[in-house]
């Protein structure tokens, strides 16, 4: 779900997981923070803008966060628990039963896959796996499952594969330089641009001079719709005609962004909504030109020349994000965070045989 302005809208879960959600972001994002613990924290996490609530459902409180995925056309989207436990120190004998039951292998391997959403070239259509898939991975299979993430049409992206390290690498050594917080249940966002760089180079043109068009009928100057491939989007009234929130439950996504993702959040003050039309969002039609579509029978080798026979430099900055996400489970501590670690570690090890394979 998303705030008209673009970032993220994820709704306050029941106490105490919710609340405690709550207190980690506006612990870490408080203005007067000078923890540097903390401080080094915000680079690993969604940017936080405080809460908004609908007009006409003011209890029901979402987290205003940043929408990492904005900049990428076709995202790749991997989930990605973390840690040797499952549940806190606080849960139940039947908490505790259940998740062992869930996925046995937890404490040993240390990780587990959640979900993957992998945009196919060749298809020009998405791939999608559940908890199920990632429950189902041994330690024997591990290696093969988690590189599906890692190949959507072509050659395996070993580029994308080797910035993700580097990026967990970072994560890893935030948790073992701090003994303040514990995190459990916790999962890692893996993001990258699944289409072609030739492909994304031609959109970028495309855009800019869409940008440079008369604005549509029933847009604001110097704002353009823009499509979120993270997202469903809603169609809008018959007859085209854009319809204007006012009671619906927010189970349904509305959206309306500003020309250009970096500066989408610069008007954002945290703990309030601000300039929001009294709270109504926009309704709206999105539909997009299908990409041309190669020739299949000449498409074996475009991909083998776009994919492994891409130029070096576009191969050294692979559009990737890797974010600390589910804060739920977060607590005090005055240890190192060992369950974490491991997870973190042996990630590290299965993307590195991931790599040299």
């Amino acid at each position: 779900m998303q705030h008209p302005d673009g970032a993220v809208l994820k709704q306050l879960q029941p106490p105490p997981r919710g609340q405690r959600e709550l207190d980690f972001y506006n612990k870490v994002f408080a203005t007067d923070c000078h923890d540097d613990v903390l401080l080094e924290l915000q680079k690993f996490v969604p940017t936080y803008y405080g809460t908004w609530a609908p007009p006409s459902l003011p209890n029901e409180l979402y987290l205003k966060l940043e929408d990492v995925t904005c900049r990428f056309n076709k995202p790749c989207i991997m989930d990605v628990k973390i840690g040797q436990k499952s549940y806190d120190p606080f849960a139940s004998k039947e908490k505790i039963q259940l998740q062992l039951t869930k996925y046995p292998l937890m404490e040993e391997i240390g990780f587990l896959v959640l979900g993957m959403r992998v945009f196919q070239v060749h298809s020009d259509s998405y791939e999608t796996y559940n908890q199920h898939y990632g429950r189902s991975l041994t330690k024997e299979t591990i290696k093969d499952g988690l590189s599906r993430f890692f190949r959507n049409g072509g050659c395996l992206k070993k580029d994308v594969i080797a910035a993700s390290i580097k990026k967990i690498q970072k994560i890893l050594q935030w948790f073992e330089n701090q003994s303040q917080l514990s995190f459990y249940a916790s999962s890692l966002l893996f993001v990258y641009e699944g289409l072609l760089p030739q492909t994304v180079a031609k959109l970028t043109d495309k855009k800019s001079s869409e940008k440079r068009a008369k604005p549509q009928k029933g847009i604001p100057d110097g704002e353009v719709w823009e499509y979120n491939n993270n997202v469903h989007v809603i169609n809008s009234a018959e007859n085209g005609e854009e319809e204007t929130f006012v009671g619906h439950s927010l189970s349904n996504m509305c959206i309306l962004q500003k020309n250009g993702c970096s500066n989408r959040y610069q008007n954002s003050v945290p703990l309030e909504a601000k300039n929001l039309e009294q709270g109504n969002c926009i309704w709206r039609n999105t539909t997009l030109n299908s990409l041309e579509q190669p020739d299949h029978n000449n498409f074996k080798p475009q991909l083998e020349k776009e994919f492994c026979l891409m130029p070096a430099k576009l191969q050294e900055v692979p559009e990737v994000e890797v974010r600390m996400i589910d804060f739920a489970h977060v607590f005090p501590s005055n240890t190192k965070d060992e369950g974490y670690i491991y997870g973190l570690k042996h990630l590290i090890t299965v993307l590195q045989m991931i790599l040299d394979n």
